[in-house]
């Protein structure tokens, strides 16, 4: 199992959750950006910087991971397309998605964008609480026990 980083949109406090974890478990993350980002030095943390344009940290991501990966992103197209190679998508709030939930949320997504091109104004998400970094923490240590009992037999 890789992890992969969608590090554009990824908050702070979420990545140094993850700098933790990967060298806690010793498994590969990587890092996907279209700007330098900064890692701590350790043989389980890497970062790849991609070129700008739209999606193309994402169309890296969905590259590289294979089934059994789990990438890290809020961006549902990315999370649909992770998810049809038979990898994991968990997003900072500590959601895991699956092909139904991803779907809804496309739904969900496309609707917002016709309002918003409407005029209508739909604001953001919410600020990360000290309750979603605490799923997300805890989503991920269950991911991770699950991947090593499973390696461990």
């Amino acid at each position: 199992m890789k992890i992969w980083v969608d590090a554009d949109a990824c908050p702070g406090v979420i990545r140094e959750i993850l700098f933790k974890a990967a060298t806690r478990v010793k498994v590969p993350l990587i890092l996907v950006a279209n700007q330098a980002i900064k890692v701590p030095a350790s043989e389980w943390i890497t970062s790849i910087q991609v070129m700008q344009g739209f999606d193309v940290a994402d169309d890296e991501i969905v590259k590289r991971a294979e089934a059994g990966d789990l990438v890290i992103t809020s961006d549902i197209p990315l999370a649909s397309e992770i998810i049809d190679k038979g990898a994991l998508a968990l997003n900072a709030r500590g959601e895991l998605y699956t092909a139904d939930t991803v779907k809804a949320r496309l739904n969900m997504r496309d609707f917002m964008e016709t309002l918003r091109s409407s005029g209508v104004h739909t604001g953001g998400p919410s600020a990360l609480s000290q309750a979603d970094r605490r799923e997300f923490s805890n989503q991920l240590d269950r991911l991770l026990t699950k991947y090593l009992r499973k390696n461990k037999k």
